[in-house]
């Protein structure tokens, strides 16, 4: 196996709400020796809510941003559930309709650029699971991380729906009952904590309609982790990491008792594990204090 070499999507939130999910993508990345070239020219994906406002200007915006991967003649790499999605489903929508597919190109010539349909997209959860492979991780892994109980939240985005995800990634996932997540943690010498929550909504997308139950699925899904004696969660999801890392406040308030607890990112968990110093990894820049590195 040649050396792999991803198109990086970073999406909004990486590059500005949470920046030591970017550091940790790259430091983990150099760890494994994949190279991620950085679509420096894409845009927002419309973050599930220009979707929900104008459905024809968000396909052109994600066909944009998968044009310019496929300039590189590479795979598109995501780090953010709700950002796979988009752009998951965009590609899905327009490979399989014509006449869809005619029109978002027609916009797409004012800049002078042409959806083809020939890049594949997938999140680096998945990257490091089919291509990378999970084997091989384990034998890199040089800090085991077993005296941690690691709650895995999958969040909404990167596992539904159930057919667009299998027709994107080599490794079935079933949204009732994932594994990937699970799997990695395993990979990287923890013990898995499995609880109701770990595949729900974290209320990201319901915060501005309905803050209570927004702060209630977050609270929920902390509460599971601990009732479940996890030392820490991890996600894949940047917009999961913010819910359950800094709204934790407004989530013991809505389900009336105290919850918190350390939230990684996917990748800050692989970087501990493949031995990277924390202060590479951004474990400073959490509002939930991280205290065991």
């Amino acid at each position: 196996m040649g050396k792999l070499k991803y198109a990086l999507f970073t999406g909004c939130t990486a590059k500005q709400s949470t920046p030591e999910q970017m550091m940790s993508t790259m430091a983990v990345a150099e760890k494994l020796d994949i190279e991620l070239i950085e679509l420096t020219e894409a845009s927002c994906c419309g973050a599930s809510h220009l979707q929900d406002y104008d459905d024809f200007l968000s396909l052109v915006l994600n066909a944009r941003n998968i044009a310019y991967a496929e300039k590189h003649d590479l795979t598109m790499v995501t780090i953010c559930n709700t950002c796979q999605l988009n752009t998951a489903m965009t590609k899905h929508r327009l490979d399989n309709n014509a006449d869809l597919k005619k029109r978002v190109n027609e916009k797409l010539e004012e800049v002078g650029l042409v959806y083809a349909g020939t890049s594949k997209i997938t999140h680096f959860l998945y990257a490091i699971i089919d291509d990378f492979g999970l084997d091989k991780l384990k034998e890199m892994v040089v800090t085991p991380l077993s005296q941690f109980n690691i709650a895995p939240f999958y969040g909404c985005h990167n596992i539904r729906p159930s057919e667009l995800q299998n027709e994107t990634h080599d490794t079935p996932e079933n949204p009732y009952n994932p594994s990937s997540l699970d799997d990695l943690i395993i990979a990287c010498g923890g013990q898995t904590v499995d609880y109701e929550e770990k595949n729900k909504c974290c209320g990201f997308h319901a915060e501005l309609q309905s803050p209570k139950v927004a702060a209630t699925l977050t609270g929920n899904a902390i509460a599971g982790a601990m009732d479940g004696n996890a030392d820490w969660m991890v996600t894949p999801c940047p917009l999961c990491h913010l819910k359950l890392d800094t709204q934790t406040g407004h989530a013991s308030h809505a389900i009336g008792r105290e919850v918190s607890l350390p939230v990684l990112h996917m990748q800050q968990m692989i970087g501990l594990a493949l031995g990277c110093p924390p202060e590479t990894l951004g474990m400073k820049h959490h509002v939930t204090k991280v205290d065991f590195v």
